[in-house]
C-alpha cells in the first residue's frame, strides 16, 4: 500500500510538473506574467517567491496550476500590467501557451522512451511459435510449436511483428516459409486463411493467418542516437493514436465505460511497475503522460482542450466568446469532469470489492 501511494506521488508531480511548466515557459517566452506556479490545488503548504512568481506546492496534490497576470478576461488590470497580460496578448501566444502544457506531457514521453531506447535497445518478441491451431494453414503445412520463422519468400524476419506484417498484407496468396526446427532450416508453402478474429477493442475484423502464437520468447537490440529519436517519435504516436481510437470507442459505445479507471487504479498499476523496476514505473510515467495529453486536448471547457475551441473560435469569428458565454461552458465542463471523477472513482472501488470478495 505504501509503494502504491509513493509510486504514484512519485508519477502524479512529475506529470504534474512537465504539464505546468509548459504553460509557464511559455507564458514567459511570450512576456506574459506569471503570479503562482503550483504543483497541487489549495492551500499554500510551502514555496518561495521569485519576482513576481510564487513558486508553491498546495496541500491537493491531484493536479497543479499556473495562474497568470490577466488571465481572468474581466480581472482588473493595473496598467502598468497590461503589457504583462495574458488576456491582452494576441491570439496566437495565447492559443501557444495554453497547448503547451499537454504538448510538454507528450515531449516528456518522447524524452522516456529516448532514454530507455537509447540505453536499454528496443525489446521486440521473437518469431518463435508457442502454438498451431491444428486445423489451421501452419499445420496442414507442418509447421510445429517451437519453430522459429526464419523467412518468408526469401525475406528474412526477425521479429513477431515484422512476420505478421507478410502474413497479413499477403491477401491471401500462398507464401513461401522458411522455418528452424531443432538447428535445422526447411521451406514449406502455406496458404494464410481469411478469419474473423477480435481486435483490442473486441471488434470483430477480418484477418489473412496461418493459425499459429507467439511463445512469448523476447530479444532486444542496441540502436544509436538517430535511430531512438526516430522510435521514441514513433513509440509515441503509437500509443497517442491508441489512446485517441480508445475515447472515440467510448463515446460510440464499442468499449465499456467500465474499462476507465480513476486514481486508485493508477496508484496501484504505478506500485505494481515500481515493484518491477524503476525502468517499468518511468515507461508507465511516459504512457501516462501521452494519456494525460489527450485527455486535456479534448474539447472540453475548463480543460486547455477547451480553452484552445474558445480561441479557434475567436479566430473564426474575429471576436472572443462573451464572459456569460464562457462561464456557463465551463459550469457545464466542471459538472462533466465531476461525473467522470465520480464515475471512475466508481469503477475502482467496485473493482477492488469484486478482488476482494472473490
Amino acid at each position: 500500500m505504501t509503494s502504491n501511494i509513493v509510486s504514484f506521488a512519485i508519477v502524479l508531480g512529475v506529470l504534474i510538473f512537465f504539464h505546468e511548466l509548459g504553460h509557464f515557459l511559455m507564458a514567459r517566452v511570450f512576456g506574459v506574467g506569471v503570479q503562482i506556479f503550483s504543483l497541487g490545488f489549495g492551500p499554500r503548504l510551502l514555496g518561495k517567491t521569485v519576482g513576481r512568481t510564487d513558486y508553491r506546492i498546495s496541500a491537493v496534490p491531484l493536479g497543479g496550476y499556473v495562474k497568470m497576470v490577466g488571465e481572468e478576461p474581466d480581472a482588473e488590470i493595473p496598467p502598468e500590467d497590461i503589457p504583462f497580460s495574458f488576456s491582452h496578448k494576441k491570439l496566437l501566444p495565447r492559443f501557444v501557451i495554453v497547448a503547451a502544457g499537454p504538448t510538454f506531457n507528450l515531449i516528456l514521453a518522447v524524452l522516456i522512451f529516448f532514454g530507455v531506447f537509447l540505453y536499454s535497445g528496443i525489446f521486440y518478441f521473437k518469431p518463435h511459435i508457442g502454438g498451431v491451431d491444428p486445423d489451421g494453414p501452419a499445420a496442414r503445412a507442418g509447421i510445429r510449436s517451437q519453430d522459429t520463422v526464419v523467412a518468408i519468400d526469401g525475406v528474412a524476419v526477425d521479429s513477431w511483428e515484422a512476420m505478421s506484417e507478410r502474413i497479413l498484407n499477403s491477401k491471401g496468396r500462398p507464401l513461401s516459409i522458411t522455418i528452424e526446427r531443432e538447428g535445422e532450416t526447411r521451406t514449406v508453402d502455406v496458404q494464410p486463411s481469411r478469419r474473423t478474429v477480435k481486435n483490442l477493442f473486441g471488434e470483430d475484423s477480418e484477418r489473412y493467418v496461418i493459425g499459429i502464437t507467439a511463445s512469448g520468447m523476447t530479444a532486444s537490440k542496441r540502436i544509436g542516437i538517430g535511430e531512438a529519436v526516430v522510435e521514441s517519435v514513433g513509440q509515441t504516436w503509437k500509443i497517442a493514436r491508441l489512446t485517441v481510437m480508445s475515447v472515440v470507442k467510448l463515446i460510440d459505445g464499442t468499449l465499456s465505460p467500465k474499462t476507465l479507471g480513476g486514481p486508485i487504479l493508477i496508484a496501484e498499476m504505478a506500485g505494481q511497475q515500481a515493484r518491477e523496476g524503476a525502468e517499468n514505473l518511468i515507461y508507465f510515467i511516459a504512457v501516462i503522460s501521452i494519456n494525460l495529453a489527450i485527455l486535456n486536448f479534448l474539447p472540453i471547457p475548463v480543460l486547455d482542450g477547451g480553452h484552445l475551441l474558445f480561441f479557434l473560435i475567436e479566430a473564426v469569428t474575429r471576436k472572443p466568446l462573451s464572459i456569460r458565454t464562457r462561464e456557463v461552458a465551463n459550469q457545464v465542463g466542471i459538472f462533466l469532469l465531476v461525473l467522470l471523477m465520480a464515475f471512475v472513482f466508481y469503477n475502482d472501488l467496485t473493482r477492488i470489492f469484486f478482488e476482494t470478495s472473490r
